[in-house]
């Protein structure tokens, strides 16, 4: 027969076996400080249960029964569903955008050209910002702040495969056409991306809102984007989080280039495997899109839009990149399950505008813009802040609760704040006391850093 003592005991061993087990982790995902407040709280947490068993006669009772009362409820209200003022609604913008006005268009243009000169008469308020970002070193470029000439080329070399790829987004169709049952292809598209390295995949319908207006990038600038498929095939590749904790320094930029060219390889095979099935298809992949691709994601089921103006993904929330495939081959749609629990959460954070250096990332609610609520980033600001430093920071994604790896511990979280708006106040005020609200950049891994020598 189980005792009120032995209950006692055995909750209390239970709460340190789960704060050790948690430790434990936290050293393998090499967070030293986590571990060792995790480590202090497994120590503690036992002791008020041990602490009642010792008190006499009906004190003794009392006080324990009082204590796994407390315990129960606190666990209950933890995983008691409860709502969400941040509901994701109204997020269907009413107009296109212009991928010529984008930072990574404007960054092309060059000073005395013909394209120069007509875009900032076309767009005088753009000059002024502009010219900022161009009094910087610049992106990958000696004598930006973060400059590595070793770290940078291997971001360089990625770019460079990527921009070979960009001849293989489209091409011809076979003649002899299949048919394949939509269910059936669908499944086989899927599930062939996740063989290739996607880490997810959604199919939606191509909407007008998806597709920009206006090239901005390669030799079509200028032209209208013209794609008429129906179907679009979004899929997510994982960004390393020891790369992505060492932002702002080379090893992001490194793994950002890594996984444009991870993501946009797998795009192109997957056109090619369609056109081959007798379909148009054409891959959107860095440098070479005709869609937005965190819109295209997030209608494909795979995330929703957060503070940072980035896809937040159930598994890993921003650390990840985005291809696109388009295609005319008939496909079952993915469902999408709007995710209130990821607005609610990112409308309470801030973390990501905490950490930001440029503070660009803007707080409070979501706003109205082009039709649609969602939040601003000040893109100018965030861009002059990559050309100083020449990498693209990411100190967002590296401190953004949702980057923890993807594991039993952090989604035994994300399942409880996906349930309970409790539950994500707790679990803020948790991942800051364990992790930082502003945590600061890990050292450089040594085999990343060729200049300090063996």
């Amino acid at each position: 027969m189980i005792t009120l003592d032995l209950l006692l005991v055995l909750v209390g061993v239970a709460l340190f076996a789960a704060l050790a087990w948690a430790a434990v982790e936290s050293v393998s995902e090499d967070e030293p400080r986590a571990a060792k407040r995790l480590f202090g709280l497994a120590l503690m947490a036992p002791l008020p249960f041990l602490a009642v068993t010792s008190l006499p006669g009906n004190a003794g009772q009392s006080s324990g029964l009082i204590l796994l009362g407390l315990t129960a409820l606190g666990a209950i209200a933890l995983v008691v569903p409860t709502g969400s003022k941040h509901r994701a609604e109204r997020d269907t913008p009413t107009t296109r955008i212009d991928e010529r006005d984008i930072m990574f268009s404007r960054a092309r243009l060059e000073p005395g050209t013909e394209r120069f000169d007509a875009y900032y008469a076309e767009k005088p308020e753009h000059r002024e910002p502009d010219d900022r970002f161009r009094a910087q070193p610049g992106l990958l470029r000696p004598g930006s702040s973060h400059y590595d000439p070793y770290m940078f080329a291997a971001a360089d070399a990625s770019f460079e495969t990527i921009a070979e790829l960009h001849s293989m987004v489209d091409g011809p169709v076979a003649p002899e056409r299949q048919a394949p049952d939509p269910p059936a292809i669908s499944r086989f598209v899927r599930e062939w991306a996740l063989k290739l390295g996607a880490v997810d995949a959604g199919i939606t319908q191509l909407r007008d809102y998806h597709k920009y207006t206006t090239v901005g990038r390669g030799r079509q600038y200028g032209q209208p984007v013209r794609l008429d498929h129906r179907y679009a095939i979004a899929l997510t590749v994982e960004m390393s989080k020891e790369m992505i904790d060492r932002a702002p320094r080379g090893p992001t930029v490194m793994e950002s280039a890594q996984q444009y060219m991870d993501s946009g390889a797998i795009a192109v095979q997957l056109a090619q495997f369609i056109r081959n099935l007798g379909y148009p298809a054409r891959a959107h992949i860095d440098g070479n899109y005709r869609v937005v691709c965190p819109l295209v994601a997030r209608d494909a089921g795979l995330g929703e839009i957060g503070r940072m103006g980035l896809l937040m993904t159930p598994r890993l929330g921003p650390r990840v990149r985005l291809a696109v495939v388009t295609t005319d081959l008939p496909l079952v749609v993915s469902e999408r399950d709007p995710e209130h629990s990821v607005l609610d959460f990112c409308s309470i954070c801030e973390k990501c505008a905490d950490v930001c250096p440029s503070q660009s990332i803007s707080r409070g609610l979501r706003t109205e813009i082009d039709g649609a609520l969602r939040w601003q980033i000040d893109s100018e600001g965030c861009f002059t802040y990559w050309s100083k430093i020449g990498t693209d920071c990411a100190r967002c994604m590296s401190a953004c609760p949702y980057s923890h790896p993807d594991n039993p511990m952090h989604n035994a979280v994300r399942f409880l704040i996906r349930n309970s708006g409790l539950t994500r106040r707790m679990a803020l005020a948790a991942d800051d006391y364990l992790y930082g609200r502003r945590p600061p950049p890990a050292e450089v891994t040594r085999w990343m850093d060729v200049r300090r020598g063996s």
